[in-house]
């Protein structure tokens, strides 16, 4: 034969369609292989799939407990904060009740002391004022029973007479000393 007729007999061959015992053999190899990728990779493919899903739906719950979780731990902080700031005013309030509950017993406490202070000073005044009236009384007797002897002429020592006669003189100077009022 001719390589022109190798040529011709070539031309008559499709070049797209391949020869059929090549189709076959190249059938059966991809139903080997299929086969053994559906048997052995596509297992493990879908395994490893599943596993992904799990894992973000796992995730995804987890995210969405510690959510409910955070959410429930800002809730307890916040009534705490609550509770804090209540005991807190309820605090203030108190030391505010006792300090002006402190203040009034101290102010009564010095009011007391004070009365106190002045009851003892009227008290000494008024002890004074009868010691002085007292040592008065008796200088003045005496000056009054020295003047009454001179003016009469008598001794007028003896004692129970000398007080009669202070006596007298100083109740008729306080008669004209409340009569003056």
């Amino acid at each position: 034969m001719s390589p022109l007729l190798n040529i011709a007999a070539e031309e008559l061959q499709n070049p797209l369609v391949p020869p059929i015992p090549e189709l076959v053999i190249g059938l059966i190899a991809f139903v080997i292989v299929f086969g053994v990728l559906a048997k052995k990779l596509l297992p493990n493919i879908n395994k490893v799939l599943e596993e992904r899903r799990e894992a973000i739906e796992g995730g995804i719950e987890k995210a969405e407990a510690a959510q409910i979780e955070a959410q429930s731990v800002l809730e307890q902080y916040k009534a705490q904060l609550a509770e804090a700031r209540h005991e807190a005013a309820r605090l203030r309030q108190e030391a505010q009740e006792q300090g002006a509950a402190l203040i009034a017993e101290m102010r009564a406490e010095g009011q007391r002391q004070r009365e106190e202070i002045i009851a003892a000073g009227h008290a000494q005044i008024e002890a004074d004022r009868k010691a002085a009236a007292a040592a008065l009384r008796q200088d003045i007797g005496r000056l009054a029973t020295e003047l009454a002897g001179k003016l009469v002429g008598e001794s007028l020592e003896d004692h129970a007479r000398q007080s009669r006669v202070i006596d007298r003189f100083l109740d008729e100077l306080e008669e004209k000393a409340e009569a003056a009022r």
